[in-house]
């Protein structure tokens, strides 16, 4: 129970401190810690498969797609001053997410969640693994292309030219 206490406190301050910040490189760089984080969790729930999962597709794939969206789309500081529009947006922004919370928790808490995974049979890696390499590979492929679409669109967005800008 300590590890999970350590584990979650590890996550809510990296992903609070990384959504604080003005730097969002740094931000970024915190999301990294906070996803690996969450790998450490399935890994302390004895999901390795899933941690694993975690590793290479968050902390590695998407935290670089992060950086390098971040870094290819820089502003000069000039253009991050804070619009007083702005404290208005982020108070319906914490009101909406705490809707979509309370929903969500309310959800989670009518539906008969712990019965289904008592009598649901375990599931190995191999049956999963030839889950989403057979009925589900056409979904994965989708995906797949789709990701390197907005990544290629980011890339030609941000190569650009500004309009009065050299």
């Amino acid at each position: 129970m300590i590890a999970f206490v350590v584990i979650a406190v590890i996550v809510l301050a990296a992903a609070s401190v990384a959504m604080c910040l003005r730097n969002l490189v740094h931000s970024v760089l915190l999301l990294v810690g906070c996803w690996a984080g969450i790998a450490a969790f399935y890994l302390w729930a004895g999901a390795e498969f899933v941690a694993f999962a975690q590793l290479l597709v968050y902390v590695g794939a998407v935290s670089m797609l992060s950086l390098f969206a971040v870094l290819l789309t820089r502003r000069s500081f000039h253009d991050l001053d804070i619009a007083p529009e702005s404290v208005t947006r982020a108070t319906w922004a914490l009101l909406t997410a705490g809707a979509v919370a309370g929903v969500l928790v309310g959800t989670i808490l009518g539906s008969p969640l712990g019965k289904v995974a008592d009598s649901a049979p375990p599931v190995s890696v191999r049956q999963l693994g030839e889950e989403l390499a057979g009925p589900q590979v056409a979904g994965l492929l989708v995906v797949g292309v789709i990701l390197t679409v907005a990544l290629l669109g980011g890339v030609v967005i941000a190569a650009q030219d500004k309009e009065g800008k050299q």
